[in-house]
């Protein structure tokens, strides 16, 4: 008989895997607490990355069957996630995910499903990438500024200036302006550049 193992990841320390396993349990899964992995790591991080998955893959023997909630427990990049359902079926474990109604992932039908999901939320995750850049190039175009505020106000940046030229430390500026080093050394550097040019 198969054993069934389940991995539950959340992004942040203020999340719980709590409502996963209730989910899979309620699919009709029986996973001994031994045999249910629940980390807390961002879904970027590759899975084989993963602390928690890594432990996991140690466990795992051909014949298992490990079953996800969503698509996105497993990675949020397309190719990410073919290549740990790939790694997972090359080891003869079945893996299987409740959002796609309990398709077993590395079947012919699974494999097509997850290929075309995985698709749509990479394209989705591009169209946003480039909506951002669009509307970053519209705000500069229209002279907007870009990034964060300055730290430093128009008159204090001239005082930063001169107290460099007169030859006080990047430090001691910092603690005088009430502001981090890299802020005085940018200042520093745009005066530099500005004065070359």
């Amino acid at each position: 008989m198969s054993r069934v193992f389940a991995y539950c990841r959340v992004s942040t320390t203020d999340q719980t895997t709590e409502n996963q396993l209730q989910e899979i349990a309620a699919a009709g899964f029986t996973v001994d607490s031994k045999r249910a992995i629940e980390e807390t790591i961002s879904g970027s991080v590759a899975a084989s990355e993963r602390p928690g998955f890594c432990r996991l893959l140690d466990k795992l023997e051909e014949g298992d069957v490990l079953v996800v909630t969503k698509l996105d427990r497993l990675g949020r990049n397309a190719m990410d996630v073919r290549a740990t359902v790939e790694a997972l079926a090359g080891m003869g474990v079945r893996v299987t995910c409740l959002q796609l109604g309990g398709v077993d992932l590395t079947s012919s039908s699974g494999k097509l499903t997850m290929g075309v999901l995985s698709a749509v939320a990479e394209f989705e995750r591009d169209l946003l990438i480039e909506r951002t850049q669009a509307g970053l190039a519209r705000a500069k175009a229209e002279g907007k500024p870009i990034g964060r505020p300055s730290r430093l106000t128009g008159q204090q940046v001239e005082q930063v200036r001169a107290k460099l030229v007169a030859g006080a430390s990047v430090a001691a500026l910092a603690r005088e302006f009430n502001t981090s080093r890299q802020t005085i050394m940018r200042t520093r550097n745009a005066a530099e550049a500005a004065a070359a040019a």
